[in-house]
């Protein structure tokens, strides 16, 4: 059998706990047994557990106080109640407080192994998320940003200062400067990483659809509006949300705009309703914010609130001394997605590129 599981079973009754370790050794699975809850807690502080089965109905602490104590402990431990009462109310209780699922008495073996395998299956599936989150946590640190020059060293300070804080940071330059990159690893350094990073670019978006895509909009909202629809800021509820082209937003949504970021509260469309929202925001634009103030295109109140930290990435004609290292960068990047054996670049056309201006 593949990917046995270290499990835990707490029964006050010795010959379940005899019968379960009987069955579940027999598959590959390393068993400990316990008779009371806080006698397999002491097994859970002291062994890597992956799965814990627990009776509901024991003396000491019912299988809802070792639910509570198991998580407190490790989060991550998978626990099944074992119940021999068929109660709705219990089942609802037990699933509130965190269960991975219960099982009812007799123990159906049949059910039993498909509940391992789903076990197995959810475990593979988080190790898999977090190797996932390790390598893009890598691929966008700051030490992986190709830069020589001066300019961008002061750039990357600014970010790693500010990536550890709450703060909102306005990210300006022309396109193509990397804009989104600096987003990603402030992103990536900060306590939100393992939370998600949602982006929105405002500039692919039609006017009239901004503002469903950043709050989402209710069933009937607006003609075409046949379901529910969560927006941006709900996707990115504890993590970071990417406003790519701020300035493209138009003034009627820039009041929610503001508001989300004031209160952390927004409203879906069509809804009077307000849904709090835990979400960092980190936006960027190539407009100049300032002038559209002064010409009442750009609310002041929302420049203030989201140029809280001001980051300026200067175009690659003013930082020649990192062409050299972006060609390399891409050609290596390139020849491998391709599978081109791509050795280097040429003198004559390095210097065509170190000319742009």
């Amino acid at each position: 059998m593949s990917d046995p599981l270290n499990i835990l079973l707490i029964d006050d009754e010795a010959s379940q706990l005899t019968s379960l370790k009987s069955f579940l050794s027999r598959r590959g699975h390393t068993v400990f047994t316990a008779q009371s809850g806080p006698a397999g807690l002491g097994i859970a502080q002291s062994e890597a557990i992956d799965l814990v089965l627990s009776d509901f109905r024991m003396p000491e602490w019912d299988g809802l106080t070792v639910l509570g104590k198991l998580k407190a402990l490790n989060p991550d431990i998978d626990v099944v109640i074992v119940t021999a009462f068929g109660n709705v109310e219990d089942a609802v209780d037990i699933m509130k407080a965190g269960a991975y699922d219960y099982i009812s008495k007799p123990i159906d073996l049949s059910e039993l192994e498909n509940l391992l395998d789903r076990v197995r299956e959810k475990r593979y599936l988080v190790a898999e998320n977090r190797l996932l989150k390790k390598q893009l946590q890598e691929k966008f640190r700051f030490e992986a940003i190709v830069s020589q020059s001066g300019e961008m060293e002061s750039v990357l300070n600014t970010a790693g200062r500010v990536a550890p804080s709450n703060a909102t940071v306005l990210i300006r330059g022309e396109s193509g400067t990397g804009k989104e990159l600096i987003a990603r690893a402030i992103h990536f350094a900060s306590p939100r990483r393992d939370k998600p990073f949602v982006v929105v670019n405002l500039a692919a978006l039609s006017e009239n659809l901004v503002e469903s895509e950043l709050f989402g909009h209710e069933k009937g909202a607006f003609t075409g509006a046949a379901q529910r629809r969560v927006g941006r800021f709900e996707h990115a509820d504890g993590g970071t949300l990417f406003i790519d082209e701020v300035g493209d937003i138009p003034l009627p949504v820039q009041v929610k705009l503001l508001r989300a970021i004031q209160f952390g509260q927004i409203e879906r469309l069509g809804d009077n309703n307000s849904l709090k929202v835990d979400v960092r925001i980190v936006a960027a634009t190539h407009r100049d914010l300032e002038k559209m103030v002064r010409e009442g295109n750009f609310r002041e109140d929302l420049y203030y609130r989201l140029n809280v930290v001001n980051i300026l990435l200067p175009p690659l004609a003013r930082r020649k001394s990192d062409i050299p290292g972006l060609v390399d960068h891409f050609i290596r990047k390139f020849a491998a997605a391709n599978n081109k054996p791509v050795s280097g670049i040429s003198r004559e056309a390095l210097d065509q590129l170190m000319k742009y201006h």
